[in-house]
C-alpha cells in the first residue's frame, strides 16, 4: 500500500457530536464530518465552530467517486440493517491508495452503559433483540476482511471514565437512532429508562468507574 498524503482528507460517517471528530477540526485537517441527526451535528458545530459538516444519509453520500484518502466510522453498525450500503459507499468515495477505518469504543460488558443499553432495548422492542439484529457490526467486519488487501487492528486509546445513567441518556437524545422514530415514543422511552435507573442505580448521577479501549481496525483495498 502506498502511503497516505501528508494530509490526508478524511471523511467521518457518523460524526454525531464531535466527540472523535473534533481533535481533526482543532488542528485543522481537511476534514469533513456526515451525520443523519440535524441535532447531533448542531452540538459538534458548537463545539467546533469551524467544523465542515454535513446532514446525510450514510448510504447515499453527496460525494463525488474517490474523494477521500481516508473514510472513519465509528460505533456505526450496531444494529443497522443497510449496512452493506454503508459500506459500498464508503468504498466508492476512498481513493484507491486509501484506508477505512472502523473505530469502536470497548466498554465493559456489564458496565453502566451496557446496562442502560439493555434496558433501552426491552423498553423499545419489548424484549431483547434477536441476536441476528445486533450483529450487523460483526457482519460488516467479516465482508470488510474479505475484500480486504491488509487488515490490522491497533488499541489506539485506553483510559479510566467515569459514567452515569444520566451521561447515557444525554448522548442517545437526538442521536441517529432515536430520531427516526415519533417524537412521543422518544420521549416515553427515555422517560421509562430514567425511571428504571433511578430504581436501579438510586440516581441518574450515580458515578461508576470503568476502563474503556478505543479500537481501530484499519483496511486497505486493491483496486
Amino acid at each position: 500500500m502506498s502511503a497516505l498524503p501528508p494530509h490526508p482528507k478524511l471523511l467521518d460517517l457518523g460524526a454525531g457530536s464531535g466527540r472523535i471528530g473534533w481533535p481533526f477540526v482543532r488542528a485543522h485537517d481537511d476534514y469533513v464530518g456526515v451525520d443523519l441527526s440535524f441535532g447531533m451535528l448542531r452540538a459538534f458545530r458548537q463545539r467546533c465552530a469551524g467544523a465542515a459538516l454535513v446532514q446525510a444519509d450514510g448510504c447515499a453520500l453527496p460525494f463525488a467517486d474517490r474523494s477521500f484518502d481516508g473514510v472513519l466510522l465509528v460505533q456505526v453498525f450496531g444494529g443497522l440493517k443497510r449496512w452493506r450500503a454503508l459500506i459500498e459507499e464508503s468504498l466508492r468515495v476512498l481513493r484507491p491508495q486509501g484506508a477505512l477505518l472502523l473505530g469502536r469504543t470497548r466498554r465493559p460488558d456489564g458496565g453502566i452503559d451496557a446496562r442502560m443499553k439493555r434496558q433501552l432495548d426491552l423498553i423499545l422492542h419489548g424484549s431483547a433483540p434477536p441476536a441476528e439484529a445486533g450483529n450487523s457490526r460483526a457482519e460488516a467486519e467479516l465482508q470488510l476482511e474479505e475484500r480486504a488487501a491488509t487488515v490490522s487492528v491497533i488499541d489506539a486509546a485506553t483510559w479510566d471514565a467515569t459514567c452515569t445513567p444520566r451521561d447515557f441518556i444525554e448522548r442517545h437524545d437526538g442521536g441517529a437512532r432515536f430520531s427516526k422514530l415519533p417524537a412521543e415514543l422518544r420521549g416515553r422511552a427515555l422517560r421509562q429508562l430514567a425511571d428504571w435507573a433511578v430504581r436501579q442505580f438510586g440516581s441518574l448521577d450515580a458515578r461508576f468507574p470503568e476502563t474503556h479501549r478505543f479500537t481501530l481496525r484499519i483496511f486497505t483495498f486493491e483496486r
